[in-house]
């Protein structure tokens, strides 16, 4: 199992240096998110000229506001720019966003997705396809010598591991217990991915995380400290199928918080569910922070 970081950022200089500093430390990959800052993509575009020998990927870039066509080629064109380092995650986003912020419909995510997979996919790898579907449609040829970046989703449910295994690279999870990817993701895209002929999907995996002195007390205030800070997903309803199928109350139930060796073996059981790459989305005060990234450098 891979290691990576994942990781908000503000402005594209930490970008560069978070990155920088990952790839000295030996980490495979960063995941970076696309919320209501930078545009990630364009982002990684100008770190990934500065920072060589690290993976970067999009954790992710939301589909309904870019028709397929427009992402295939600004994914083209990062990937020429950083030597094909790139991983191209994307995923619907959630009905507060895509119908509250853009006014777009949100009705059958799942078609939806489907079909953008359907037009995207083709546009990566031979740059030509004609497509008509019920929501999008693309007659279309691009011209850009760029190999083509692996292709993940943000797929939780069972429809959407299923699409994703048919016609996609892996999945990103978040949210999403040990005992959840090991019974349910893992086994459902598996079973789609060898169904339809393709390679063995990835499967990263996205842990809030945090190293503590071990005791009690410690452990007590940064759970607390995660259930707020990550309140937010528990009020979005794939996270909370997620949560909910795992047997948590809320988000901050998920994160992997203790001393160094009781974090450890946590994370290392998690490629015995399946994952691939597991994503760490370090979190606490200063101080477990460092204990933290210590921790995920001596793993590497």
């Amino acid at each position: 199992m891979k290691i990576g970081l994942f990781s908000f950022v503000e402005t594209i200089d930490s970008l560069t240096a978070l990155a920088a500093t990952a790839r000295e430390q030996g980490f495979d990959s960063l995941w970076v998110p696309q919320t209501f800052g930078l545009d990630t993509l364009t982002a990684i575009a100008v770190a990934g000229q500065t920072v060589p020998d690290i993976t970067f990927a999009t954790a992710v870039v939301p589909t309904y506001p870019r028709h397929p066509m427009m992402l295939a080629q600004q994914a083209l064109t990062v990937n020429a720019a950083i030597g094909g380092r790139l991983v191209l995650g994307i995923g619907p986003s959630h009905k507060p966003v895509v119908e509250g912020s853009w006014n777009i419909s949100f009705d059958k995510p799942i078609r939806h997705l489907r079909e953008y997979l359907e037009i995207l996919m083709p546009l990566l790898h031979e740059k030509s396809v004609r497509y008509q579907g019920e929501t999008l449609t693309t007659k279309a040829d691009i011209q850009i010598d760029a190999p083509a970046p692996k292709v993940m989703l943000s797929a939780l449910g069972p429809q959407l591991l299923k699409v994703t295994g048919r016609l996609a690279d892996g999945t990103i999870l978040w949210m999403t217990g040990p005992r959840t990817i090991a019974d349910h993701s893992t086994p459902v895209i598996k079973e789609a991915a060898a169904a339809a002929g393709r390679p063995e999907p990835e499967i990263v995996a996205g842990f809030p995380i945090c190293v503590t002195d071990g005791s009690a007390e410690a452990n007590t205030d940064t759970r607390e400290r995660a259930a707020r800070s990550f309140a937010m997903y528990g009020t979005l309803p794939s996270y909370k199928a997620m949560l909910d199928r795992e047997g948590y109350e809320g988000p901050g139930d998920i994160a992997i918080i203790g001393g160094a060796g009781e974090v450890e073996d946590r994370v290392r059981a998690l490629a015995d569910a399946g994952v691939t790459t597991f994503a760490a989305s370090e979190f606490g005060s200063r101080d477990q922070r460092a204990a933290t990234r210590e921790l995920l450098v001596s793993m590497l």
